[in-house]
């Protein structure tokens, strides 16, 4: 099984003992590691995921070997499920609250929903106006994470509403604007971007879009919450059919 061709080597979590080698392997052909638990069976193991797919990472006694793949009981069940989804919701979650996300919504909702956003992304925007039940009902608490991928001048939009005194107003009020309008030069028009883009804020861009892709996510909106099992569920786009499965019940 190869991952040669994905993202570069990372890891969630801080790691404490040396990896073994063939675990250490998978993580520099770009799986990322959320971290390590003991497995049904004994066996040393560690969560992980690719293409934002969790996967489970079993070494061998002697250290010498590993294998991915699920572990079941005489019962055919997943004995291990449970560890993995916790290990890979709880360092998700962690490394999607240390972002400087943009609060839309009550800070006391009782749901959460991550949203990476483009300045220049339609589907955002239109995202944005269909939560608008959810969120002015005290529901939902969007955080907008900005990026900047979609054109060449996103990066610079991106950077002028983090520039803001209160970014969230200024995303808020951007938003609405590109709502209330069809005009496409008029949207262009209506943020200017920010050049050059300060470093700080040029860094904070770079690492939101390496957590985007560590999350195996590729475009945008792309959202990230989780379910009522308590389990990080993740997906690009937001068609009215997904609505109630990402904000719940209106």
């Amino acid at each position: 099984m190869s991952y040669a061709g994905l993202l570069v080597s990372t890891s969630l979590f801080a790691q404490g003992s040396p990896l073994p080698a063939p675990v250490r392997a998978f993580e520099q052909q770009g799986v990322t590691l959320f971290g390590s638990f003991e497995s049904a069976s004994g066996l040393p193991a560690w969560a992980a995921s690719v293409n934002g797919r969790p996967l489970s990472i079993y070494a061998t006694p002697d250290g010498k070997h590993a294998v991915v793949g699920t572990m079941f009981n005489a019962q055919g069940q997943d004995v291990d499920e449970k560890a993995l989804f916790k290990l890979v919701t709880d360092a998700s979650l962690k490394a999607l609250q240390n972002t400087n996300w943009l609060m839309d919504g009550n800070p006391s909702a009782p749901r959460v929903a991550y949203v990476f956003t483009d300045p220049n992304c339609p589907y955002c925007n239109k995202f944005w106006s269909d939560a608008r039940p959810w969120v002015s009902a005290g529901k939902v608490q969007l955080r907008h994470i900005l990026v900047g991928i979609i054109k060449p001048t996103s990066a610079g939009k991106a950077a002028a509403l983090l520039s803001q005194k209160d970014p969230a107003a200024a995303l808020a009020a951007y938003e609405r604007t590109l709502a209330g309008t069809k005009d496409k030069g008029a949207k262009d028009a209506t943020l200017k971007p920010l050049l050059p883009i300060p470093e700080r804020i040029a860094e904070q861009l770079k690492a939101n879009q390496r957590l985007m892709e560590q999350l195996g996510l590729d475009a945008t909106p792309a959202l990230a919450w989780v379910n009522a099992a308590g389990n990080l569920k993740t997906r690009t786009g937001a068609p009215a059919s997904s609505l109630i499965e990402i904000l719940g019940a209106k």
